[in-house]
């Protein structure tokens, strides 16, 4: 029986996913993938989403000190073969290899865009108006 969870995701596929960014991790913390718009980059992978079949994984990354963090998730795209090659050692128990995607986490920004509009005059007039009704 497959356990399905909120969002949507069996268990299997967030435990496979989970495995896979450890592996992408330290592949580049290692330094591994050499391209011009990754040098002075350090990524951080926030989560790895993986297909139900378990054959595509889409690698959520944030890249800190990037001009353009665009480029940066262009560029590991272009490398996603090389990358995918290298993670094989570390997830020898997995049937297939993942075909790796690379997508820039906006999470946090709009983290801070909520956050912007809850500290906003207007929202703070808003609750203030609900809090002397109640």
């Amino acid at each position: 029986m497959k356990t399905v969870r909120a969002g949507g995701s069996s268990q299997r596929q967030l435990r496979v996913g989970e495995q896979v960014r450890h592996a992408l991790a330290e592949l580049l913390q290692r330094g591994e993938v050499s391209d011009d718009s990754l040098l002075g980059t350090v990524l951080s992978v926030s989560e790895v989403r993986m297909s139900p079949d378990l054959k595509i994984a889409t690698a959520f990354v944030s890249p800190i000190g990037a001009g353009a963090p665009e480029t940066v998730v262009e560029a590991l795209n272009r490398h996603a073969r090389f990358i995918r090659g290298r993670l094989s050692p570390g997830l020898r128990q997995m049937k297939f290899m993942p075909e790796i995607r690379f997508r820039l986490d906006t999470s946090f920004e709009n983290f801070a865009r909520i956050d912007r509009l809850l500290k906003s005059p207007d929202v703070a007039r808003d609750l203030d108006k609900k809090d002397d009704e109640e």
